[in-house]
């Protein structure tokens, strides 16, 4: 008698992507990415606030807000909401490259006109976000790869400015301390097991911060004073006001910031094998845009994609966004638990800069491996990496090349991220999307002429 036989479909394998990796590596995997971004999350505010010569209380509000509103943005755009969310490992965060604006208009104009230009330029992200998934095909990787390379490149001497920087970086000792900490992450990523390696900069992190303790650059004095519990309050600056100069150069920093977050999401989609599409483009950007909206809203600043989770996937390996989300909540619990907050700000300068050298310049790297996908046999495209990647570095060298110039001017010349991608973008697009023959009236102006 025949036995009838069915064949059974087997449920296909769930991408890394969207893999939760078990609890016991789950929690110090997304702390990796806390202690990486934490940093940078608090140094913009911190700037700011000391710009403007805040008394330290406001200064703590303002890097409370900033964490929260950095870890609700980060869960929107790993775990996603419909139409808002790249779903993909992206830590979010505030932008260095909103410092000098608000630094400007604060002054100016006082904070409530920061945070009510945050608002608007957030609004406009949201509304325009389609139209840059509609013209990705400008961004080829001539154009994200430079901007990544220089997104990581730019950023190393802040990295050694953590290293040598400040009273507590102990001369030599701390330069030793922060080679140390290099050396670790290199060798447990070559020495050990595939899945200790994952944790090569957690790992790191806390050697290097043991080691720090009897060299005296360990300073855990503000876990003791810090408050248990707090609550932001965006009321402590007033209601956001709405002044046309405060948002166009609010706008103009937003516009950078975008294309700063398409590189960035275009980088991690392509380290991923997944997602480095125009639809997911978008998605992103509306996530930036809804983030940078409630930002405003909460007394903080514009909210971008954070460089550094682009060096940190691509150093682990580890391509779940669920580790992401998780440090996003991580971030939310530090926004109302400053205690937790100041234990991880006790990593020491030397520590975290050491590790941040290898994350930035990870982040450089990147970008120089989708750089090598176009063609730079063409001297066009030589020409394009070469100006975009002169200029850009420009503001890096020289802070204040540009100081004689208007405060407008300076707005966008003094990143040099701003600069890099509107050189590489101009170049693109005047190479490759411009038609190669002079326009008729000209071409006959020409000839009389030469007659």
């Amino acid at each position: 008698m025949a036995v009838a036989t069915h064949a059974v479909a087997t449920a296909p394998h769930p991408h890394p992507v969207d893999v939760r990796p078990p609890l016991r590596r789950l929690v110090p995997l997304s702390l990796q990415h806390l202690l990486v971004a934490y940093a940078g999350m608090a140094t913009m505010p911190l700037l700011v606030g000391s710009a403007l010569q805040l008394p330290e209380d406001r200064i703590r509000l303002l890097i409370s807000a900033n964490l929260l509103v950095s870890g609700l943005a980060t869960l929107l755009q790993s775990l996603g909401l419909k139409w808002f969310g790249a779903r993909l490992p992206i830590v979010m965060g505030s932008t260095f490259t909103a410092i000098t604006p608000a630094v400007l208009i604060g002054k100016e104009h006082g904070l409530a006109a920061v945070f009510g230009a945050t608002i608007v330029s957030g609004l406009v992200t949201v509304a325009i976000a389609p139209w840059f998934g509609r013209w990705l095909h400008l961004f080829p990787p001539l154009v994200t790869g430079t901007v990544i390379a220089v997104i990581g490149f730019s950023l190393v001497p802040s990295a050694a400015g953590l290293v040598a920087g400040g009273d507590d970086s102990g001369g030599g000792r701390g330069l030793a301390l922060a080679a140390v900490t290099v050396l670790l992450v290199v060798l447990v990523e070559r020495l050990a097991p595939p899945a200790l390696a994952r944790f090569a900069v957690l790992v790191a992190l806390a050697a290097g911060t043991v080691l720090a303790v009897p060299l005296g650059l360990f300073d855990g004095s503000q876990v003791a004073d810090a408050r248990v519990v707090t609550v932001p309050d965006p009321t402590a600056f007033g209601a956001p006001t709405f002044l046309v100069p405060a948002i166009a150069a609010m706008l103009v920093v937003q516009l950078v910031n975008m294309v700063e977050s398409v590189g960035d999401t275009l980088a991690v989609g392509q380290i991923v094998e997944r997602g480095d599409d125009a639809p997911t483009v978008v998605r992103a950007l509306r996530a930036d845009g809804a983030a940078t909206v409630v930002s405003g809203a909460l007394a903080s600043f514009p909210i971008v994609t954070f460089g550094q989770s682009v060096g940190l996937v691509s150093v682990t390996r580890v391509r779940s966004r669920q580790v992401v989300a998780l440090s996003g909540a991580l971030m939310v619990v530090l926004a109302f638990v400053p205690v937790l907050g100041a234990a991880v700000a006790a990593v020491p300068g030397p520590v975290l800069g050491g590790v941040s050298l290898v994350m930035f310049g990870t982040v450089g790297a990147v970008g120089l491996r989708i750089l090598s996908r176009a063609d730079l046999t063409d001297s066009r495209n030589l020409l394009t990496v070469a100006l975009a990647f002169a200029l850009g570095m420009i503001p890096v060298g020289a802070p204040d090349f540009y100081a004689p110039l208007p405060a407008a001017a300076r707005t966008v010349l003094d990143s040099g991220i701003a600069v890099t991608g509107i050189v590489a973008f101009a170049l693109n697009l005047l190479f490759h999307h411009t038609p190669h023959r002079l326009p008729p009236l000209l071409s006959r102006r020409t000839k009389g002429a030469a007659r």
